[in-house]
Formats: C-alpha cells, sequence, structure tokens
C-alpha cells in the first residue's frame, strides 16, 4: 500500500450536504467545511478509523437540479425519504457534476482546504470524488468541446428523446448504464476521445492535488470491451490502449501517493485491480451478507489473498439500503462484524452506526429527524477499533467441524489473523461446532481466550484446542473476536 496507508484501511462515509445541513441545525447557525467545530472533526475521528470520504463536495449544475425538480420518479423518491419536503431540500445530483470546484454553498476550495487539514490533524485522509463516465448537461465542456462527448443524429433524438439531448446546436446522449434507463441529468462523455482522456487525466490530477484518495464512480463503464458493446457506432472504434492503465500511470508519475478506489459490478474488480485501482467494490460480498447464507459468504472467500487485499467491503453507502433497515435482527450486526475482520479495505456510512433506517436521495440536502440506537452505535465504535487492532499478518479461513445429528457448524464463518480468531454464527438458529486452529503450540499449555468485543474470558486446555479445536456455541446470529494468551 502506498506510505502512509493502512493495507487495510477503514474509510468513513459522510454525504457532506446533508451533513453539514444537519449540523446547522444543531448549532444553530450556518455550518460550511470551513467553519465545522472541532468537536465535530473529533467525532468524525473514530478510534480505528483511517480515512474520510467527503462524498458530493464539487460544484452542483443548475441544469440537472432543474431535471430533478420536474421528475415524477424523483419527486416521489424525494417525498418517500422527506415526507416534509421543501424546495429548498432538493439541490441537486452530486453525480450532475458541472465543475470540479468545491460548491462555494459547501463551503468552497477554501473550506474543502480547511476541512482536509483538520482531518489531517487527527491522523484522517481525506477522500473525493472523480465522475469519469459523464458531466452535467451544463458543464463547460459539453458546448466547448463536444468531440468528448457521445453524439447523435436529430432522428436519435426523435426516435428517442429520453435518451439524447440538445447541446450547442448538436445532439447529445444523455449519461447511462447499459442495464438501465439513461439519466436524464447528465451527458455521457465518449472514453473513445483522446481529447476526453487528455481531459479526465487533467482533472483527476487537479483533485488528486486536494486529496489522499479518490472515488471513481462507476468505473467499469470506461473499459474498452463495456464501453463498446454500451454505445456501438456511436463510440466509434475502440483504441488500442485501455482507458485506465494509461490513465491511472500516468496520474501516478505526478500523485505516486492517492489511492484509487473503483466503484465496479459486474464480476469486474479483478480486471479494474490490474488495470492499476488499489480498492474495487465488492458488492458480490455485500448481497450475500445482506441476502444469503454462510454457504455463500464462505465460498466467497476462498477467493486468494492478492484479490481479497484489494477489495473494499460496506453495508451499506449512498446508493444501498440502509443496513438497519434490510439486514433485520442481529443480521445487521453479524455482518459488521464479518465485514470489518476481513482482508482489504472496510467502507462505513454516515448514519449507520446510530441506525438510520431512511435511505436518503443523493439529491436531496436534508436528512429526515431519526432517532439514535445507543447500543448500535457504542457497537460500531467498538467493532472499528477491535478491527483495526486484530487484522495483522496472515488470514485464513478456517473450517468447522459438526457431529452427525447437528450440522449446524455449517452456519458457522470462521478465520483468523495472527493472533486472533474470528467466528460469526450466520444464521437465524443457534449453531454449536468446533473450529479447527492454525496455531502451532497450542498444546500442553492452559489458554486464556477473551473476546475483544464484550470483555468475556474463556479458560481452555491446548491440549484440547490442538486436537479437537475450539468448541463454540453461537445464538443466532452471535458472533466472537477472540484473542489468546
Amino acid at each position: 500500500m502506498k506510505t502512509g496507508w493502512p493495507a487495510a484501511p477503514a474509510i468513513y462515509e459522510i454525504d457532506t450536504w446533508p451533513w453539514l445541513t444537519g449540523l446547522a441545525r444543531r448549532l444553530g447557525r450556518p455550518v460550511t467545511l470551513a467553519n465545522v467545530p472541532a468537536w465535530v472533526w473529533d467525532e468524525v475521528a473514530t478510534r480505528g478509523m483511517d480515512a474520510v470520504w467527503l462524498m458530493g463536495v464539487w460544484e452542483r449544475s443548475p441544469a440537472g437540479l432543474a431535471v430533478a425538480r420536474v421528475n415524477d420518479g424523483l419527486q416521489r423518491a424525494f417525498r418517500h425519504a422527506l415526507p416534509d419536503l421543501t424546495p429548498e431540500d432538493v439541490v441537486g445530483s452530486p453525480y450532475c457534476v458541472r465543475r470540479y470546484r468545491a460548491d462555494e454553498r459547501l463551503g468552497g476550495p477554501a473550506g474543502l482546504a480547511v476541512a482536509r487539514a483538520e482531518l489531517r490533524k487527527r491522523g484522517l485522509r481525506l477522500i473525493l470524488d472523480y465522475v469519469p463516465n459523464h458531466v452535467a448537461p451544463d458543464h463547460p465542456a459539453v458546448t466547448r468541446h463536444p468531440d468528448w462527448f457521445i453524439q447523435g443524429t436529430e432522428t436519435d433524438l426523435a426516435d428517442d428523446p429520453t435518451g439524447w439531448f440538445h447541446a450547442g446546436g448538436r445532439v447529445i446522449a444523455h449519461g447511462r448504464d447499459p442495464y438501465f434507463p439513461p439519466w436524464p441529468d447528465v451527458a455521457q462523455l465518449n472514453a473513445f476521445s483522446p481529447g476526453m482522456r487528455e481531459a479526465t487525466l487533467a482533472g483527476m490530477t487537479d483533485i488528486a492535488e486536494q486529496c489522499d484518495g479518490m472515488r471513481c464512480d462507476m468505473a467499469m463503464l470506461l473499459t474498452n470491451d463495456i464501453f463498446a458493446r454500451t454505445w456501438g457506432r456511436y463510440a466509434g472504434p475502440p483504441p488500442e490502449a485501455e482507458f485506465w492503465p494509461d490513465l491511472i500511470g500516468r496520474l501516478r508519475e505526478r500523485h505516486p501517493e492517492v489511492v484509487l478506489i473503483a466503484e465496479v459490478y459486474w464480476d469486474t474488480e479483478w480486471l479494474l485491480q490490474q488495470q492499476g485501482f488499489d480498492f474495487c467494490y465488492d458488492k458480490r460480498l455485500y448481497d450475500r451478507l445482506a441476502h444469503e447464507d454462510a454457504a455463500a459468504v464462505r465460498e466467497h472467500l476462498a477467493a486468494g489473498r492478492d484479490y481479497q487485499d484489494r477489495l473494499i467491503r460496506f453495508l451499506e453507502n449512498h446508493d444501498e439500503p440502509r443496513a438497519a433497515a434490510s439486514m433485520p435482527a442481529g443480521r445487521n450486526r453479524a455482518a459488521a462484524v464479518a465485514m470489518a475482520t476481513l482482508p482489504g479495505a472496510a467502507l462505513w456510512h454516515d448514519g449507520q452506526f446510530e441506525g438510520r433506517r431512511t435511505h436518503l436521495p443523493v439529491f436531496l440536502g436534508r436528512y429526515p429527524d431519526e432517532p439514535v440506537d445507543p447500543g448500535l452505535r457504542d457497537f460500531h465504535h467498538r467493532l472499528i477499533e477491535v478491527a483495526a487492532s486484530v487484522r495483522q499478518g496472515e488470514w485464513r479461513l478456517l473450517p468447522t467441524l459438526g457431529w452427525p445429528d447437528n450440522p449446524s457448524h455449517r452456519d458457522l464463518l470462521a478465520w483468523s489473523w495472527d493472533s486472533a480468531l474470528v467466528v460469526v454464527n450466520f444464521s437465524w438458529h443457534a449453531s454449536q461446532g468446533r473450529v479447527e486452529l492454525p496455531w502451532p503450540g497450542l498444546a500442553g499449555r492452559a489458554w486464556r481466550i477473551t473476546d475483544r468485543m464484550d470483555g468475556r474470558v474463556f479458560e481452555r486446555s491446548g491440549s484440547e484446542l490442538a486436537t479437537d479445536g475450539l468448541y463454540v456455541d453461537l445464538p443466532p446470529w452471535g458472533f466472537h473476536v477472540l484473542t489468546l494468551s
């Protein structure tokens, strides 16, 4: 990993606009990144956290905002999240970027610099967004550099008015994911355009001067194969060079320490890792922790360490439902223990610790009022601190054993680090089993086993541990994070 970055960082995503709005309401005065109180930054600097992703700091588009205010589907989503919605709550999408300049309403470039300095004082690195696939329809480049964009004809516009729009006397495509309808508030960049590639390098270089890491939105859309399949003849012939490897290589020459995170889907994680990204979203693990069983999680974790070390694990973010709502009962905590103690980076989301349940559309600048769950908050803070201390050295996925009349061990997930053992009962029922331990030298001693999450202490015979493994009996969604002494 880059100098100064831990190998497996814990990252906290803050939805910047509603976060500042909430602070303003708490303090009874306007708050921007320039004047966030020191005690708030102290709260953000949870022990064990390594970086903060200030999501949505760039200048938002008035044209995109106008689209959001008249789009019926978006308005329904807004009112579902904020029943007392007002026009001022709709601030536009942070992924409809008009300029890569910190929005003045959030504190502008000076405020962003202050925030970075405050985070740095507390040992935290700053991560910012880059959106390589599209820009706002009123981005200056749409009219100044139309060759950077996917262009069509009047016939295309007439046949598909939701997929195209007029700009500067030309027909420009709206941005899209090939599996979904076009995004109505953005213009589609052409990843095969040499000018667009150079502009991307310039933009990322400028951002890298303002932060320590970048999260690249929908990064797999820019790979040659996916872009050609999405846009066909409109994109022109694919260039020989892939989009990311050359760009990242040149960026590294100027900013060798910047960490690059790719939002990726469709099993493209390994591809984007090979193309230069430090970490790639692990959406597969999210889906399995949220919706599947222990066997599916275990199968996913059989991948090599070289791959897993460069994944970023999460249970929620600004795109996904709130974990407290989507993972009922104890599943939320069990999944959090699993996610936090695996190899790779861990991504946490503003409001996740406190148990927020409302998924807020990114267009909105205010959270609804929701009660805080103090127990869940304390659990997360303890977990992050413990995870930072145990994720050291070699990681191993461990087998579990059971009995002919009790196969519940199949629902136990277990792995070890150099001096720690994690066991999670990933099921709705109590589970018992034995975990094979990987450490030599257990026999012939008495061992004191401490659960780092709740402080319980167990005394065990080393000979039994070496011969039969560690016996565990966990309630539904129960877990251990154990150290031996």
